[in-house]
């Protein structure tokens, strides 16, 4: 599957994150976002996307808010603890979304998932908690990703199918 990456503030391609797409057979587009002008950010995202066409887009922290802000048809997105209170100026996300966000993340509060998904009228389910932090980089949080980024795919293997099938309540 093609999926492009985009980090958060300060981070840098070929991450955890997008590493361990690569290292489960994803093609992944990564292009460096500069920290200091998130719209140059989101012109060089959407030039990627329109060149690339990706089936899904992940955007993490400040990589989500850039998610958010540029045109990507029908891919599904998928965010990571996204930063559009901070960043850009979209305030919903489509049905095709999936926000993985820690409750014990103290850089981005959990409840402006909440709100984002409020916002958009989504199902409670759209967000499913994960992780102990911000960054979202242990084995749990790593396959909640892996496993949102193939949600429509036609075939997923046995462990993606175990972790969509989980029961989730949602936010509280």
């Amino acid at each position: 599957m093609l999926i492009l990456f985009l980090h958060g503030w300060q981070s840098i391609p070929g991450g955890v994150k997008p590493s361990c797409l690569i290292q489960h057979d994803h093609k992944v587009i990564n292009p460096k976002l500069p920290d200091d002008d998130f719209e140059q950010a989101v012109q060089i995202a959407q030039q990627e996307f329109d060149e690339h066409q990706p089936e899904v887009v992940v955007g993490s922290s400040r990589g989500g808010a850039v998610a958010i802000n540029i045109d990507s048809g029908n891919a599904t997105l998928v965010l990571l603890c996204p930063a559009w209170k901070k960043f850009g100026t979209a305030e919903t996300v489509r049905p095709s979304t999936v926000i993985l966000h820690s409750k014990n993340d103290d850089v981005i509060p959990f409840a402006d998932s909440m709100e984002l998904v409020r916002n958009s009228e989504l199902p409670a389910y759209t967000l499913i908690e994960v992780g102990s932090d911000h960054r979202l980089a242990d084995p749990e949080s790593l396959d909640m990703m892996l496993a949102a980024c193939c949600i429509g795919e036609d075939e997923l293997d046995d462990e993606e199918l175990d972790i969509l099938e989980m029961d989730w309540e949602g936010p509280s």
